[in-house]
């Protein structure tokens, strides 16, 4: 949005805040999406759906159907405290960021054991959850008690720094605090569920990281920024790295070797077993792609191997694999590779 084009302010948020507040809530009433978490106040489900959407898009979980299956699964805390592990991390496969997942399964745990399989209501037990901090906790408290808290999200970073022009660093200190104390500032004490949601709705769909609408904003006369797109300031991105991952795909009477994740990003998920790189020059390369892990760029080699043995790995029957909870580039080589084998056989029968 060009500055000479943007609509100029006639006050800021603090200026006048029930006008605010009563604009953001009209628009979200005629114009807001509807998304399964919001058509509920458990929360539970908003709980689910707040660690899902953590890291993750909302076109993902929405178009995979992440959210609709968990629930169907684990429909309530009972349930999910007693889930096994491999049950929990094949539901969540394609969602990274395993910790979730579990630290979900411990809230589950805390909440049927601590608290007779009642959410706390409270913001200080809310916190005390595993895996819950301030802004999840807000959701909480906000989305299924409608409790006038403030939240921040990234959507809401960006609208408060074009709103206020600020130029302060978001994700620094001192950036926060001035976010928090907006967001406490603003929130709705009638209607803070809407307030919230009409809020973080602003950010995703018409104040948008690369290009806001600021013609059809609905609070646009109470936005301070000429240069939209130059705001959130944030600090600087950490440095890419790029690696090389060596591993084996080897199968032995319609079973695949396979070993457990030990590392805390994907612990409990089975993979193809590495390989040294030392001696992939013996082996043929069956398989090679590339996929992101935070700020990692890593390129994915699976070498045919007969002869390797890899300690602590295990033999899996074909037929099972799908059930296995796998990290999504094994997911996919492992698929695409399986298939293979199975059309080289059907051809050499």
């Amino acid at each position: 949005m060009r500055s000479d084009t943007k609509p100029l302010a006639q006050a800021t948020p603090l200026d006048d805040q029930e006008g605010f507040r009563e604009a953001l809530i009209h628009w979200f009433r005629q114009d807001g999406r509807s998304y399964p978490w919001r058509e509920t106040t458990d929360p539970y489900a908003i709980v689910v759906s707040e660690l899902m959407l953590q890291q993750t898009q909302i076109a993902t979980v929405l178009e995979r159907d992440y959210y609709g299956r968990w629930m169907l699964q684990f429909p309530d805390v009972e349930t999910l405290a007693a889930a096994s592990e491999d049950a929990i991390l094949k539901a969540w496969e394609g969602l990274g960021y395993y910790r979730r997942a579990r630290n979900l399964q411990k809230l589950a745990q805390v909440v049927s054991n601590e608290h007779e399989g009642k959410f706390p209501e409270t913001l200080e037990n809310i916190l005390a959850l595993p895996g819950v901090g301030p802004y999840t906790a807000g959701a909480v408290l906000s989305f299924a008690f409608n409790e006038p808290v403030p939240l921040v999200d990234g959507n809401v970073h960006r609208v408060f720094a074009r709103l206020f022009d600020s130029h302060e660093v978001v994700d620094s200190t001192a950036g926060q605090k001035q976010m928090w104390a907006w967001a406490a500032d603003l929130v709705s004490p009638d209607h803070p569920r809407l307030y919230n949601s009409a809020l973080m709705e602003l950010g995703q769909t018409i104040c948008r990281q690369k290009s806001s609408d600021c013609q059809t904003c609905p609070v646009n006369t109470f936005c301070q920024t000429r240069t939209p797109e130059d705001l959130p300031k944030k600090a600087p991105r950490r440095k890419t790295v790029f690696q090389n991952e060596h591993v084996l795909f080897q199968t032995h009477q319609d079973q695949l070797l396979l070993i457990q994740e030990q590392g805390k990003r994907r612990q409990g998920l089975w993979k193809l077993p590495p390989c040294p790189e030392s001696k992939t020059d013996q082996l043929s390369l069956l398989y090679k792609a590339k996929y992101s892990i935070t700020h990692h760029r890593v390129t994915l080699h699976v070498y045919a191997s007969k002869e390797l043995s890899v300690d602590d790995s295990k033999w899996h029957p074909l037929k099972d694999i799908h059930e296995l909870a796998m990290p999504s580039p094994y997911r996919k080589a492992v698929d695409q590779l399986v298939k293979d084998r199975d059309q080289f056989q059907l051809e050499h029968r």
